[in-house]
């Protein structure tokens, strides 16, 4: 049976995207799924074969192909000093078949991460790995500098790690504010699939902590920062919507969101807890917390930022989002009139 191009296209989509998963006997299931002949889903599968995109691991079971890539540079003999240069000699030739918005994501998260390493990790060295197969590419920058967070450690006398990652969830938080915004970070999060960076034994990211990060990280005591990075090589998502999210009309970086799953392990409670977190939110117009997998949020935690926080900034606009009927109930509890203004919103 011979299908459109449309449809075949749809077909071979789903077909990678079974095997990507892992799942087991996936001839019969694409074959049930899409209602057509076992021997044409076996010939889409010999053409992927041959394609070098997929291989056969036993009957019924396959796996995307990878390509490994990697590369090593080095400041003393200058070759880690443009980062131009090294995007064009590692990541340009791997993703010219990609759409535009896909090249110009890379683009930028690639270009924002490697000028972290030139800039502030202070590295002699900087190694970098491409993973690519048919469905994502992913990309794994390591140096062996001062470490990112204790660098802004020191720089800013954090007490906590905890505070590092309520700080680096807001954006506009550099160590050098001559040269750099502190955007880099923050926006690279929201553009990926997947995105973590690791150092000092801790991990930073904008999801929760996922045990499989750990197979890419070395064994024993690294030193530096290891940057994770991961996007599927067909993504619909382009650059602009997402700074077009936090930024505006004149493209000022004016709108920040903080997951507070991902800077508290536990149900935040305190008073003290939320006087961190409100730490430079004046530098921005309106502030979402998202509360997304948070069980329970404390009273003085909630009043603090929803009542004195809001109090002393009448002009910054609070947005809670996500929140679930406990931490709903605390946010009426503290303020009504708030709550009840978000509710109708």
């Amino acid at each position: 049976m011979r299908f459109s191009k449309e449809k075949k296209e749809i077909i071979l989509s789903y077909l990678l995207e079974k095997i990507s998963e892992g799942r087991e006997d996936v001839p019969h299931h694409v074959a049930g799924e899409f209602d057509i002949n076992l021997n044409t889903v076996h010939s889409y599968i010999t053409e992927l074969i041959q394609q070098g995109k997929i291989k056969r691991v036993k009957r019924g079971e396959y796996q995307l192909n990878h390509e490994l890539y990697e590369y090593h540079f080095t400041r003393s003999d200058g070759s880690m000093d443009d980062d131009m240069a090294i995007l064009g000699d590692v990541i340009e030739p791997l993703i010219e078949t990609c759409p535009d918005q896909v090249r110009g994501i890379w683009d930028y998260a690639f270009s924002e991460m490697i000028n972290n390493v030139i800039d502030h990790s202070e590295a002699e060295n900087v190694y970098i790995t491409v993973l690519q197969n048919v469905k994502e590419t992913t990309i794994i920058i390591r140096d062996d500098g001062i470490g990112i967070f204790h660098k802004l450690a020191e720089y800013y006398h954090f007490k906590s790690f905890s505070d590092i990652v309520a700080e680096l969830s807001k954006g506009k938080l550099t160590t050098d504010e001559q040269h750099h915004s502190g955007e880099g970070l923050f926006f690279t999060s929201r553009l990926l699939d997947t995105f973590f960076v690791y150092s000092d034994g801790h991990y930073y990211s904008r999801d929760k902590y996922s045990k499989e990060w750990e197979a890419f990280v070395p064994k024993g005591e690294m030193k530096g920062t290891l940057v994770f990075m991961s996007l599927a090589n067909n993504s619909r998502r382009s650059a602009k919507e997402v700074f077009d999210a936090y930024t505006d009309e004149d493209g000022g970086f004016q709108r920040t969101e903080v997951r507070l799953s991902a800077v508290f392990e536990n149900a935040p409670v305190s008073r003290s807890q939320a006087k961190r977190l409100c730490n430079r939110l004046e530098d921005f117009e309106e502030v979402v917390f998202d509360f997304e997998d948070v069980s329970w949020a404390g009273q003085g935690f909630m009043h603090q930022i929803f009542v004195v926080f809001l109090n002393q900034h009448p002009e910054i606009r609070l947005i809670p989002v996500n929140m679930n009927s406990d931490v709903n109930v605390m946010l009426k509890h503290v303020n009504p009139d708030f709550a009840k203004k978000q509710m109708g919103s």
